[in-house]
């Protein structure tokens, strides 16, 4: 099975500072028939003006996820963590038994393009944790490269959840067949570009949910890049 989710359909919302595409529901909007994929709760694809962002906020018992596209978003939460984070790479938070956090854009002059990404955890109450890695040398390669994972394995960060995400980011066309196992379930996520899967086409913005596969053909222009998350049933 293989179902796209048009870029178009996503739910939009556009408060000046934040323009905002939600793949699935999330705050004022609701979508009965889509509230997550698997244990994928949110990608909201953000873009966030020069100086403005998210004041501090809380959350608790979700493993948050902030993959920078454009720009560079500075971060703070109470457990003393300050960071700025750029393209090429990911920033992990496990909210747990609860966080208070902030985001703003880091420029006082040019927007900041992001998306952030919900995963249900495998169990509520988990400790409060933190991290962030910079993919920039593995992603110049244009394969996929493995940025999250339950066990934090390949030098990936650690998330408490059995899924893995994968980035791939190139500048030249290609393409690449996995053999997937079937009781998985796959998400990709298109950021730049284009990329085609078996018969499907996505473009900027679209998802593609894929379950009960064992076998997938990829293929991408150049200059693309895409999110691939692969998650238990």
């Amino acid at each position: 099975m293989l179902k796209v989710r048009r870029s178009e359909e996503r739910g939009k919302a556009n408060h000046g500072w934040l323009n905002s595409a939600h793949t699935f529901s999330f705050a004022n909007y609701h979508d009965p028939k889509h509230m997550g994929f698997s244990v994928l709760r949110v990608i909201n694809e953000d873009h966030v003006a020069a100086g403005a962002g998210f004041g501090t906020h809380g959350h608790r018992d979700m493993e948050i996820l902030t993959y920078v596209v454009d720009g560079a978003l500075e971060h703070k939460d109470s457990m003393g963590n300050s960071a700025v984070i750029k393209p090429g790479e990911i920033q992990t938070m496990s909210a747990g038994t609860g966080v208070q956090h902030s985001e703003f854009n880091h420029s006082k002059v040019k927007p900041v393009h992001f998306l952030q990404i919900w995963i249900l955890p495998d169990k509520s109450g988990h400790p409060s944790g933190y991290g962030q890695k910079n993919f920039s040398e593995q992603l110049k390669a244009g394969t996929l490269t493995l940025l999250a994972s339950a066990t934090g394995r390949d030098g990936s960060v650690k998330i408490n959840q059995d899924t893995d995400l994968y980035a791939l980011k190139s500048e030249d066309a290609g393409e690449r067949i996995l053999n997937i196992d079937p009781e998985r379930t796959y998400w990709f996520q298109v950021i730049k570009g284009f990329l085609q899967v078996n018969d499907e086409k996505l473009v900027i913005g679209d998802g593609l949910a894929v379950a009960s596969e064992q076998r997938l053909h990829l293929r991408w222009k150049s200059q693309s890049e895409f999110l691939m998350f692969e998650m238990p049933i």
